[in-house]
């Protein structure tokens, strides 16, 4: 049955919808189903960029930098972020050299450094955005987390 039968019979079918049924095309009908079909695959929706999972500010990636040249990292190709059960408010953040390419951690790039997220910390710092603050008393990496529901008083540990 051709297309034009289709639409004699009151159903109209695209080429697709032929071709999903196995109907056989002759002649010029099988070179307009491969026109409509490059067509329909050229105008398919690209997939959207995904976005990073946390948000690196530009000293954050200054400081990360500046450890990655250090002595103690040399062949690190990042840093890994992560988070263990500790401290007085149940989770804390952890970071180390990355020395490999972890096989299951979240990779992303900002301002030139790679970060790579471990699995089981992916669901507590999604959203969370990570700077360098120096002050008169510390400098340290500060972590802004909008799904903390707590958080110590000294800024070691939160909850989600």
């Amino acid at each position: 049955m051709s297309s034009s039968a289709l639409v004699r019979f009151g159903r109209s079918a695209s080429s697709a919808a032929i071709a999903r049924r196995n109907i056989p095309l002759l002649g010029t009908a099988r070179a307009q189903f491969s026109a409509v079909a490059a067509e329909e695959e050229s105008t398919k929706p690209r997939r959207r960029k995904r976005l990073d999972p946390i948000i690196v500010t530009e000293s954050a990636a200054d400081r990360i930098k500046e450890l990655l040249a250090g002595e103690n990292a040399k062949g690190a190709l990042g840093i890994r972020l992560g988070v263990k059960r500790r401290g007085c408010n149940g989770l804390s953040y952890t970071l180390n050299y990355a020395f490999e390419k972890p096989e299951k951690d979240e990779e992303m790039e900002a301002h030139g450094v790679k970060v790579f997220i471990e699995p089981m910390a992916l669901f507590n710092v999604v959203g969370t955005t990570m700077d360098w603050e120096e002050s008169e008393l510390a400098s340290e990496f500060t972590f802004k987390n909008p799904n903390a529901k707590g958080e110590c008083g000294c800024g070691e540990s939160f909850n989600v």
